[in-house]
């Protein structure tokens, strides 16, 4: 069996230590992100006009997105590498599955998905990591399914990523160019991409990049 990435163990454990602080402080945090919620609804409209299928909201945490999904029509699904967020996303949504599992191994078979949500969960991701992730993502999309990635921006256009000081643990700033380069070539189609200035308590310009599997019109 392959070793687990130490980066993996390193997330997790974090993560397990400040699930309940993580999951007090970010509730209700979407209702005054009208932005991202335009963002997770066009998301969600798109994935019911190709045909639906389950979406997979990878890195869930405690599953605020999770939920918001599920109110918005799509048959959702959570994933997270920490044990003590999916303990908290059953004990909130009770009749939603999760799972504990890792986003470069998701436990679905390839082109089952109709959406893969990965909001601020690729930020942990050694730089190296990304384009095996993104195929990940590709594989287990369905042709014509939609991939929400969000994410904390770099403003430094020679960077890819930007190692910063996130209070969990190590995270990177991307490049919302960058990335999109690396979506394209695993396939993906890019659609569209959002920069969100900061806001009042937040360091970093948020970005949202919207991209599709190629596939039926």
């Amino acid at each position: 069996m392959e070793e687990e990435p130490s980066s993996l163990s390193t997330v997790r454990s974090a993560y397990d230590v400040v699930a309940d602080l993580y999951a007090e402080t970010f509730r209700g945090a979407l209702d005054a992100q009208p932005l991202d919620r335009a963002m997770l609804a066009v998301f969600a409209e798109l994935v019911r006009s190709s045909g639906g299928g389950p979406v997979a909201d990878v890195g869930c945490g405690p599953a605020r997105l999770t939920g918001h999904l599920a109110s918005l029509g799509l048959d959702v699904f959570g994933t997270d590498l920490s044990p003590e967020m999916i303990r908290l996303a059953r004990e909130a949504y009770p009749d939603l599955r999760f799972d504990v599992g890792s986003m470069t191994d998701l436990k679905a078979a390839d082109g089952a998905l109709g959406g893969v949500l990965a909001w601020y969960s690729v930020i942990h991701t050694p730089p190296e990591r990304l384009p095996e992730i993104f195929a990940e993502f590709r594989r287990v999309l369905a042709p014509g399914g939609h991939l929400l990635l969000g994410f904390q921006a770099t403003d430094d256009p020679k960077c890819l990523t930007e190692a910063f000081d996130h209070k969990v643990t190590l995270a990177y700033k991307l490049s919302v160019d960058g990335v999109a380069d690396l979506l394209r070539a695993e396939g993906f189609d890019v659609r569209a991409k959002l920069a969100r200035e900061p806001e009042d308590g937040v360091r970093f310009t948020q970005a949202a990049l919207l991209a599709r599997r190629p596939g039926p019109k």
